[in-house]
Order: structure tokens, then sequence, then C-alpha cells
């Protein structure tokens, strides 16, 4: 698999100085939704401050889809096997949404306890190193 890059390493900016992202997902019971994610998921994390939580994620990657409309972002958590994940997922008292078929992997949304929804997929792209 090629993994291409535009960064070489005579450019005063390299990719280097940007050493990770920080996703914010807003709750109407964030701290339902904290716990799920410590809980549940089993997301390691630090406190911040009184329960402010920020949690690791697993290794990531960003996509760019072409749409009519600027400024829209989706999150998705990553499996490498969705009816496992979903069936952990379930054991652990959380429901998931039916699963749909698409042309770059199956997926789902897991219900949050504060009322939203995360994405999960299970992909048939290749993904970077």
């Amino acid at each position: 698999m090629l993994i291409y890059s535009t960064a070489q390493a005579t450019d005063e900016w390299s990719w280097t100085v940007i050493n990770g992202g920080h996703v914010i997902i807003y709750s109407k019971d964030a701290g339902a939704d904290r716990a799920f994610i410590r809980d549940v998921l089993k997301f390691k994390y630090v406190d911040v401050h009184n329960g402010w939580l920020i949690f690791k994620l697993p290794p990531s990657e960003v996509a760019v889809h072409p749409s009519d409309e600027n400024d829209m972002h989706e999150f998705y958590l990553m499996t490498d096997d969705l009816d496992v994940e979903m069936r952990g997922l379930k054991k652990a008292g959380a429901d998931c949404e039916p699963v749909s078929q698409q042309q770059w992997g199956r997926s789902t949304r897991i219900k949050l306890p504060g009322g939203g929804t995360l994405g999960l997929y299970e992909p048939r792209h290749a993904r970077p190193e």
C-alpha cells in the first residue's frame, strides 16, 4: 500500500508541526456521555478539571468529501469487525441502530445516553499507516 505525503525534508514547514487533532462532541447530557465513553467504550482519559474528561482516541484518519456546503463534519469510530463490536456494546448495555451497507463499508450509530449518536463503521477501504 502506498502512503502519500507532500512534505519534503527541506521544506520550512513540515507535517510534524501538527501533532494531533481534537474532536468535540456536543451533548445535552455531557456528563452521561463522558461516563459512557469512559465506562462502556473504555477510552483512556485525563481529568483536566473536576470531571472534565479528555479522551485518547484510537489511531485516526481524515477524509475530505465533496459537498454543496462547507463546515460540515462527521465523526466515526472504526472497527475491524462491526458484528463483534456491536455484540460487545449490547452486552455493555449500549444500543446501536441497524447496520447499513455502504460502498465504503458497513456502518451503524451508537446511541449515547445524552440523546446523540456516534458513528461506528467497518471500513472496506485501505487505511493509512
